[in-house]
């Protein structure tokens, strides 16, 4: 099967043909950082993470463009009532959204660019519009002019032109054409921060960063552009009105992610509902956090409950806990994970939309396989599923074996546990065997209040740390 999107600027799934075989060009609405990251925000970072593993594992090479807001109203007002400069509050934040992206392995982009970092760009792309008719200066301001391109206007978000309502993006609508009008450039205010431009001295409006980074990383048109089904409007609508009224593509292929709700209500700070990465962390590591937010399919609504969190972390366990055994057995010839070579039926899921969950459905099937092989003693037959299961893993981001899911200190302890462990399995055979048995139980018992989970196997007995 070839890989294939359900494309939001047609709304069907179409199958992927890339503007230059062989490589994609990825832009992703990143972060607006006013405020730490919630678990919303990582679920998407997640879910293009994914995505980005398995055009690659594909045999594409990608660039990969995840922008940052660094100025924006909320970053301004947020400053204003801590009483910092409002870079300070974008730098802190977004150091956050770093550390979240790293702690649930999602892979560095190409590139990051910052909305302050790309004024240049941001005034020759407004020189373009105005010299074609669809953009014009008024009072410090620079709106782009809707109605100059109403025919197309709406389209990426199935709306009509005269069903919409004000902008609402600025104080000065007096100075707008039409109040639908949206501002590619605000005009400067005391205190505020600002850049010179032709028409006067202010800073970005919210859409037009957005088009002149990505063209200037992926060229005037380009692969996949990807955010939140909350982008739709107006900021994905917005984005491909001024970037196609310029004379540019734009973007080929519109994936949009859907949101998380919590026990049912949209995260807010008023609710008090807002559930950040260290409070998911609380309950699980982070790889089975990670398995939590990529189980859903990317396009659906998710619900995060500590219920559904619960068994996201058993069934993460169920994989981990057959590679670990696994790879016991086969010893130094336990196969490395190699994302290329999955299985068909993996593939042919990840190839439909990036069908996460059905993906899942034969990583856990090829686990249960493994278990069977285990039991039986085929070593053939485990050494190939444990292949099968780290390369579906790898492709995912949560191979256990990935030193990215080692824990801190875990590798320089283990030669000092396995001797202790093994004195005490040691004596506890001991007892068994001179049917001591309460002696053995109580070895048994020590040891799992210790933390240390002991199992007896076909194949002997074995051992490891309790998980979480």
């Amino acid at each position: 099967m070839s890989l294939r999107f359900y494309d939001t600027g047609t709304r069907s799934v179409r199958t992927f043909e890339p503007l230059e075989e062989g490589r994609v060009g990825m832009y992703v609405c990143g972060a607006t950082p006013q405020a730490s990251p919630h678990i919303g925000h990582l679920r998407s970072g997640v879910i293009y993470d994914v995505l980005l593993r398995w055009l690659r594992a594909s045999g594409y090479e990608v660039t990969f463009v995840r922008n940052v807001t660094d100025i924006d109203d909320k970053i301004i007002q947020v400053a204003a009532e801590q009483g910092v400069p409002w870079f300070a509050v974008a730098e802190g934040n977004q150091r956050l959204f770093t550390r979240g992206y790293d702690t649930l392995g999602c892979l560095p982009p190409t590139v990051e660019p910052r909305a302050t970092g790309h004024v240049p760009e941001m005034i020759a792309l407004m020189r373009r519009l105005i010299e074609k008719g669809h953009a014009y200066a008024a009072g410090g301001d620079v709106y782009f002019d809707v109605k100059s391109w109403a025919d197309e206007y709406g389209a990426l978000s199935n709306q009509r032109l005269e069903n919409m309502r004000s902008a609402g993006d600025t104080p000065n609508e007096d100075a707008k054409r039409d109040p639908r009008d949206f501002a590619l450039w605000k005009g400067a205010k005391p205190g505020e921060p600002s850049w010179e431009t032709p028409w006067g001295p202010g800073r970005p409006g919210w859409h037009l960063e957005c088009s002149a980074m990505a063209t200037k990383y992926l060229g005037p048109t380009f692969d996949i552009h990807g955010g939140g089904v909350d982008l739709i409007f107006p900021h994905h609508e917005n984005e491909v009105a001024q970037s196609r009224a310029a004379g540019d593509g734009f973007a080929r292929y519109w994936l949009h992610n859907g949101l998380l709700t919590v026990d049912g209500e949209k995260m807010s700070k008023s609710v008090g509902n807002v559930v950040l990465l260290p409070d998911l962390l609380d309950r699980a590591r982070p790889v089975e956090a990670r398995y939590y937010l990529l189980s859903a399919h990317y396009r659906s609504l998710m619900d995060y409950t500590d219920a559904a969190l619960a068994e996201a972390v058993s069934a993460y366990q169920r994989i981990e806990g057959f590679v670990t055994r696994a790879s016991e057995l086969v010893g130094a010839e336990a196969p490395a994970a190699e994302a290329g070579a999955v299985p068909t039926a993996f593939a042919e899921a990840m190839n439909d939309d990036l069908g996460v969950p059905q993906a899942l459905a034969v990583l856990h099937e090829t686990v249960r396989e493994g278990n069977g092989a285990l039991a039986s003693g085929d070593l053939d037959a485990v050494r190939a599923r444990l292949a099968d299961v780290r390369a579906m893993a790898e492709v995912l981001g949560i191979d256990p074996l990935s030193p990215q899911w080692r824990r801190a200190g875990e590798d320089d302890l283990r030669p000092v546990v396995d001797a202790l462990v093994s004195l005490a399995l040691e004596q506890r055979q001991a007892a068994r065997a001179r049917k001591d048995y309460a002696a053995a139980d109580a070895i048994r018992d020590s040891l799992a209040e210790a933390g240390i989970v002991v199992e007896d196997t076909p194949q002997g007995t074995r051992w490891e740390l309790k998980r979480g």
